[in-house]
């Protein structure tokens, strides 16, 4: 199964999610393969006009996940979501009248409401692959404040941190919301606090010269961060450790 030009890191039992204007295909390696079964369900975007929907739908961030980032489902899960496609499937063959739209939107929401549960689940269960996320993010950090990039590019972007993590945004966001409760921002700032306060405390370097050399074209800017962060200005922090 390929999305885009990689693979979904896949066995069985999975479910992902495309927006429109995406690209996936199927690919038999082997033909004398067994063959894989299960379903598509695809929403024309005009169908969820003037619903709800049409604006909650954009919060479920698994739509714009990187293309090896699927939902792995257990057999009562899967069961789960096919009782919820057989009931669309029901509606959609049935006579239409001017209920049919809302309770095919309002079963989609069930679906996409499950699907939620079991990403926040996911996070979870695959702590091994998870807690290797969040060494791998440490060390990104680490090395990136410890060179010269703060200088070059300024403080590391959260797409930065999320491609050489490769994963998107999105999913790195929410993994980190649920395992240490920050976002990769938060985490972001938290490292270039640590950096601060190793420069202040141990060099003779003026406010404006570490600010500048932590990438902040403005050391008002460092400053306010730093007191927002630590309940001190950094001139403060200095003077504790006179």
């Amino acid at each position: 199964m390929k999305y885009g030009q990689q693979e979904y890191d896949f066995d069985e039992g999975i479910m992902f999610f495309i927006a429109p204007g995406q690209v996936f295909k199927i690919e038999s390696k082997n033909k004398s393969s067994s063959i894989r079964s299960g379903w598509i369900l695809l929403i024309h975007p005009d169908f969820l006009w003037n619903t709800q929907l049409a604006k909650t739908i954009k919060q479920y961030e698994y739509f714009n996940y990187s293309v090896n980032e699927a939902l792995f489902l257990s057999e009562k899960e899967e069961a789960v979501i096919n009782s919820i496609i057989q009931l669309i499937q029901l509606e959609y063959h049935s006579n239409i009248d001017r209920f049919s739209q809302q309770i095919i939107i309002s079963q989609i929401e069930v679906l996409l409401n499950y699907t939620e549960r079991f990403y926040h689940r996911q996070f979870i269960t695959r702590k091994l692959t998870n807690h290797k996320i969040l060494d791998r993010l440490e060390q990104i950090l680490t090395d990136y404040f410890n060179s010269e990039n703060l200088l070059k590019r300024g403080l590391p972007t959260v797409q930065y941190i999320s491609e050489s993590l490769n994963v998107s945004p999105n999913y790195l966001s929410g993994l980190l919301k649920t395992l240490t409760g920050q976002s990769t921002q938060q985490h972001i700032h938290d490292k270039l606090i640590e950096k601060a306060k190793e420069k202040l405390s141990t060099t003779d370097l003026s406010i404006s010269e570490i600010a500048y050399e932590l990438g902040f074209e403005h050391s008002q800017s460092f400053s306010k961060l730093f007191k927002t962060k630590t309940h001190f200005s950094p001139l403060e922090f200095r003077q504790s450790f006179n």
